[in-house]
Parts: C-alpha cells; structure tokens; sequence
C-alpha cells in the first residue's frame, strides 16, 4: 500500500483536497514542495501527504488563515496540539480510501 510517489490526483483523494487547491498551497507553503517528473507532473512523496493533512486540518477544519496556517508550520504558532500523528492520519486515509474502492467492487 505504500508507495515511494503520488500523483496528485491520487492524494487529492487520499486527502480530500481537491487538485486546484494543493496547487494554490504548493505556492503559499515552502514546506509543500513535491518534485516533477519528466511529463511536468507533480509527484507527491509521503512528507508532502503529511504536509497536506496538516494544513487541511489547520486551515479547513480549524479555520486558520493561510498566514496563521503557515506560522503553525514554521513553529511561529501556538498550535501545539498533538492527538494523533499526522502520519498515522494518512495511513487511516490511504486504508478507508482502499477499503472503499474495494466495497465499491463488491
């Protein structure tokens, strides 16, 4: 189930961003950085996943502005709150995301 690199399409569904948006953070948080291949497309590695899911968190779920988002990243922010590890989160994704294109087959 892991991989060494996502399209983005695939951790657009792993994270529940839509494409248009990793973009737009890929160009407001230096720590959202994935590579390009040789065809231009972005290929995302587990780091970026867990970058993604921290800023969904942040920003769509505890309603951080981009600037407020990006403190918490660089450590300028009070944001300290440490209930389940983002990794782990991503994991728990990538498995419902499977298990429901496996139900979808059935």
């Amino acid at each position: 189930m892991k991989k060494l690199y996502y399209s983005i399409g695939e951790v657009s569904d792993i994270t529940s961003v839509e494409a248009h948006v990793l973009r737009y953070w890929e160009t407001v948080f230096k720590d959202l950085h994935p590579k390009k291949n040789k065809a231009g497309n972005r290929v995302y590695k587990e780091e970026d996943i867990e970058v993604v899911l921290k800023l969904k968190e942040l920003i769509q779920d505890k309603k951080y502005s981009t600037e407020g988002a990006r403190q918490v990243l660089e450590g300028d922010g009070e944001e300290q709150d440490k209930e389940i590890p983002i990794s782990l989160k991503k994991d728990l994704k990538e498995i419902r995301l499977f298990l429901s294109k496996l139900a979808d087959k059935l």
